[in-house]
């Protein structure tokens, strides 16, 4: 709705001149960002929030899944201990473990070597500038 007292947009574009004009354009478009920067703000904490509680459950998983391992471990270290000895069920164990470090660690090695950073969006910063240029520059 318009204000009685200013009148129609019309009738404010037609009063005012383009120095007032553009500076009202200015103003709403600050005001807009500012905007939808405060919402982005806003949003973004609500995500980090339950991103944060995620995160918190899937630690205490991985230390609920490590002491399973860890017993789980001991019970096969003493039931192979009972067949072979419990030094050499422990030798066995620790020699598992070993492998299983080591495929993990060369697989973690190989997805590293893969990560390329941000292409695609380093290659679309590097075209705003010469999208900003006057058409007859470019």
């Amino acid at each position: 709705m318009t204000d009685p007292q200013l009148g129609s947009p019309a009738e404010k574009a037609a009063n005012a001149s383009l120095g007032e004009l553009l500076s009202q354009v200015a103003g709403d478009l600050s005001t807009l960002v500012r905007q939808e920067i405060e919402l982005a703000k806003a949003e973004l904490k609500e995500s980090a929030s339950r991103a944060g509680k995620g995160a918190g459950m899937f630690g205490g998983a991985g230390v609920a899944g490590h002491f399973a391992l860890l017993f789980l471990s001991l019970a096969l270290m003493w039931g192979l201990g009972e067949l072979i000895g419990l030094g050499w069920a422990s030798l066995i164990l620790a020699v598992i473990y070993g492998v299983v470090a080591l495929i993990l660690a060369l697989q973690g090695k190989k997805q590293i070597d893969q990560v390329k950073g941000l292409p695609r969006t380093t290659e679309t910063v590097k075209k705003i500038p010469e999208a900003l240029k006057p058409e007859e520059t470019r």
